[in-house]
């Protein structure tokens, strides 16, 4: 009797301990798939004010009703999107699903991202711009799809390009046409021309970015691919080249432009992006080297007072052709989110979506809504953009978690030290290769 009652507690028992750990399995579960509970929303991370935002706004009542989940928009400044990034990967909260990053982080924030692999399809590479998805491939793993990417290319004035008496004047001085530049030598003739034209004196031909930002980075090392460079600032071995032959021949192109008087305004070292655009849009200026959708704003009568005035043309070449360095953003996943698989289905349908970004920001990350948009006279731009996204010097960044910190203790001196006239290109790179190889080291 003692025996049977045993037996029947101990079968109890172990019945109870089944039923616990399946309970527990089937909560890991919901967990893991977002699935399973009452919580029907997904957390997006963007930059305050950002297209990324705008699109997502437009969008979260459509993504409802197809998939029934409710969007949820987080926004904050540009640095906090990395801050929230590197918070959330450290503590694993599951404080939002999917969040909108510049490329430069990724390197930084992979480890604590969900690879998306499964969800590249052929068709979505073929239709993406060379290098997209290999920017957010490390180790094997696709860690972001593009929402959309830029460049730099040649903006300039029309009606001055356009007009009789420049255009015989030119040809005089230089023995060809007057023409939006192909090339260094054309940039730096027509740049001349117009920075010491008599009869516009209020006009400077371009500018060279050498504020202490990435931005001044950023465009020089354009050049240097345009130089024939293969690999920027490190080599595929983790090597650095940045005192080579083409890192060299690009900060020396640059600083031939600032060195002559009159073709560049003389704040140079406070000049980039923004400060080049304000001198376009007021006339000071016959051509700048721009992020692609600064065309728009440029044509906008309620931005620029040379709206109307303005064409665009690829990016010019150097020894090896048209090169730069492309500015992509993703959409990625945080490892820590709870809806992993409905945060795929949102950058699926993001994807579909993806002409709103050439709406909101006049760029977008897929080749056939370039070529849609560009027949518009709004987004001639993406033409002359598109060419230089696919030319053989473009290439991206070095797939680096320390580039910040090379780009802020070696590259941005180097390039004020140099068009600040302090050292030669050669002597600050130097100096560059030996602050970099102290960080990777």
């Amino acid at each position: 009797m003692n025996k049977k009652l045993l037996f029947l507690i101990s079968f109890l028992v172990i019945g109870m301990l089944l039923s616990a750990c399946d309970d527990n399995n089937t909560s890991n579960e919901s967990a893991d798939s977002g699935e399973g509970d009452n919580d029907k929303t997904l957390t997006v991370l963007v930059e305050g004010g950002s297209p990324a935002e705008k699109v997502a706004e437009e969008t979260k009542d459509s993504f409802k009703e197809e998939t029934g989940y409710e969007v949820i928009i987080e926004s904050v400044p540009y640095t906090g999107v990395y801050d929230r990034m590197r918070t959330e990967l450290t503590t694993g909260a599951g404080a939002f699903d999917v969040a909108t990053i510049d490329t430069i982080w990724l390197p930084a924030l992979y480890k604590g991202l969900e690879p998306i692999q499964e969800i590249v399809t052929d068709e979505m590479s073929g239709d993406l711009f060379p290098g997209l998805i290999e920017g957010s491939t490390i180790e094997g793993n696709v860690y972001g799809l593009p929402t959309w990417t830029n460049s730099k290319i040649l903006l300039y004035r029309k009606d001055l390009f356009e007009d009789e008496n420049n255009k015989s004047k030119f040809e005089a001085e230089f023995g060809y046409e007057l023409a939006p530049p192909t090339n260094w030598q054309q940039y730096k003739d027509v740049a001349r021309f117009f920075g010491n034209n008599e009869d516009y004196p209020e006009l400077y031909g371009t500018t060279v970015f050498g504020a202490s930002s990435g931005d001044s980075v950023a465009s020089w090392l354009d050049h240097v691919s345009q130089a024939g460079a293969d690999n920027l600032v490190l080599d595929g071995n983790g090597e650095v080249v940045v005192n080579d032959q083409y890192h060299v021949a690009a900060l020396n192109m640059l600083n031939d432009l600032v060195s002559t008087d009159g073709i560049v305004p003389e704040n140079t070292l406070e000049t980039a992006s923004a400060e080049t655009a304000e001198l376009f849009y007021n006339g000071n200026l016959a051509m700048m080297l721009a992020w692609g959708h600064f065309y728009v704003p440029a044509n906008d009568p309620n931005t620029s007072g040379v709206a109307g005035k303005v064409g665009a043309a690829p990016m010019i070449a150097g020894q090896a052709g048209i090169g730069v360095v492309p500015g992509p953003w993703y959409q990625v996943i945080p490892a820590s989110s709870t809806k992993k698989d409905m945060a795929k289905e949102y950058l699926k349908f993001m994807y579909e979506k993806n002409e709103l970004y050439a709406d909101a920001l006049g760029v977008a990350a897929r080749q056939s809504v370039f070529e849609e948009y560009g027949k518009e006279e709004k987004y001639s731009h993406l033409t002359p953009l598109a060419k230089t996204l696919k030319a053989a010097q473009t290439q991206n960044r070095p797939s680096t978690d320390q580039w910040q910190e090379i780009e802020s203790e070696a590259l941005i001196p180097a390039v004020q030290k140099v068009l600040g006239g302090q050292m030669t290109a050669q002597e600050a790179l130097d100096e560059a290769k030996e602050v970099i190889e102290g960080i990777v080291n």
